[in-house]
């Protein structure tokens, strides 16, 4: 018996259903990417390694999918290298490697066409990524990611578009959420102000944990990572933060007053928080959030979700050296990524996709044979025309089978053209959910709100 055909762990298929509701989502983060005026790239799939490696950190090499040479490229190569290391051998058999992200591709886009571009440039990227991880619930090797960043500009009005642009995207999903927002200055002038600047990771993650561990959890995981008495004693102002996102700012104020960076951030996220006006969704001034402590300098942002117990859905930040990597310094940038396939979970548990975006075929016309197709196609040809989606059952079967079909598809109003319908040259149209039939002319079945 032949093996069943399979695909490889960590990868999946989408059933027309599940890809409606994909498009449904990329296509509503593309329009209102667009409304900002981003403008869409695509770079390659795979990429030169050199390009990919040594940015994402020791552990991220790791999960780069590499891709062999072409032709005979193990002539006169040992299959074992000299230090054993299967790094080595994949350093002499690949030059290339599938993107493990749409950042550092869009680094490289902008250092290599950077003649062409208008500086501010504002760019959205919507594509597959790869990794190499292990598979597991909710993670996958490869994964969508839909990007918008600005580079070249410094100014905060970027920050401000882009809540905007998440404000406008999950109020158009019908998804309450939470715009939690932070900034990096600010994490620096804490870690300064205590005097452990090496441990600002350790001190985030304490206190991100309070509503879990309660206060005297967190300081007791302090004193566990090795922070004094009097450091853990000066964080209880920030650990207990609570109130308005101006009450939080003015707290910090006075608790940073001894740090020119810690002001700075909170002078940003003042500034931020005072130019996006009112907000469908709340914004709230988070200090635990520290997402890519390494790589973001500026404002972090994070998204969660308010009615399904779900991490993150989309995040970003400032960076302020995206493409020195590439020998381009001192180009500043802010980012953001949705999480298609949380926000796709998030859609499913909460029933809001919209019906005429899962839906296809709007109209199928029952085949009783050649006279009553030839009768049909150009009538077919017309509500096309008009923007109805209709399709003609390709066989005269029987009937049943027919409709089987229709409502299998879920097409809600099914056409039947007999003798009857040619001689007064109209068709008869049944709602598959009432059972109802008319006899009308084309016109009105264009004129029906379908």
């Amino acid at each position: 018996m032949a093996q069943k055909p399979s695909i490889p762990k960590g990868t999946r298929d989408f059933s027309p259903l599940e890809m409606a509701k994909r498009n449904y989502i990329f296509n509503t983060i593309r329009e209102v990417y667009a409304l900002y005026g981003f403008q869409q790239i695509e770079t390659p799939a795979m990429e030169n390694l050199s390009t990919l490696m040594g940015k994402y950190g020791e552990e991220g090499d790791k999960l780069l999918f590499k891709i062999l040479n072409s032709g005979d490229f193990l002539k006169g190569e040992p299959l074992s290298p000299a230090d054993g290391s299967s790094n080595a051998l994949a350093a002499k058999i690949c030059e290339k490697g599938l993107r493990y992200d749409l950042t550092v591709p869009f680094a490289r886009f902008v250092v290599q066409h950077r003649e062409e571009l208008a500086l501010p440039f504002k760019r959205y990227q919507i594509q597959p990524v790869w990794r190499a991880d292990r598979p597991q619930k909710g993670r996958y090797r490869e994964f969508y990611q839909c990007d918008a960043d600005v580079v070249g500009s410094e100014s905060l009005l970027n920050e401000v578009e882009l809540m905007q642009i998440i404000d406008t995207v999950f109020t158009r999903f019908g998804v309450r959420v939470c715009i939690k927002i932070n900034n990096r200055k600010i994490l620096s002038g804490i870690a300064e102000i205590i005097g452990q600047a090496d441990k600002i990771v350790d001190i985030t993650v304490a206190i991100d944990k309070l509503d879990k561990i309660g206060l005297d959890g967190v300081n007791a995981e302090l004193k566990e990572n090795g922070i004094p008495a009097e450091a853990i004693e000066k964080l209880q102002p920030i650990i207990n933060l609570k109130g308005t996102n101006s009450e939080k700012l003015n707290t910090m104020r006075s608790v940073l007053a001894d740090s020119e960076i810690g002001l700075k951030g909170v002078e940003e996220c003042e500034y931020i928080i005072s130019k996006l006006g009112s907000l469908n969704n709340q914004i709230e001034l988070d200090l635990t959030l520290a997402r890519g402590l390494n790589y973001y300098t500026g404002a972090i942002f994070e998204v969660k979700a308010l009615d399904v117990e779900i991490g993150s859905i989309t995040g970003g930040g400032r960076y302020d050296n995206l493409t020195g990597i590439f020998g381009m310094p001192g180009l500043s940038g802010v980012g953001i990524s949705f999480g298609a396939d949380r926000i796709f979970d998030v859609l499913n548990q909460l029933d809001l996709y919209p019906k005429d975006a899962v839906s296809t075929t709007k109209i199928l016309f029952v085949n009783f044979g050649e006279k009553e197709m030839d009768y049909c196609l150009p009538i077919i040809a017309k509500l096309r025309a008009a923007g109805i989606s209709t399709e003609i059952y390709p066989d005269s079967s029987k009937m049943k089978k027919q409709m089987s079909y229709a409502n299998a598809k879920d097409i809600p109003y099914v056409a039947i053209v007999g003798e009857t319908e040619m001689a007064e040259g109209k068709i008869t149209l049944k709602n598959m959910a009432t059972g109802e039939q008319q006899l009308l002319t084309i016109k009105e079945v264009t004129d029906i709100q379908l």
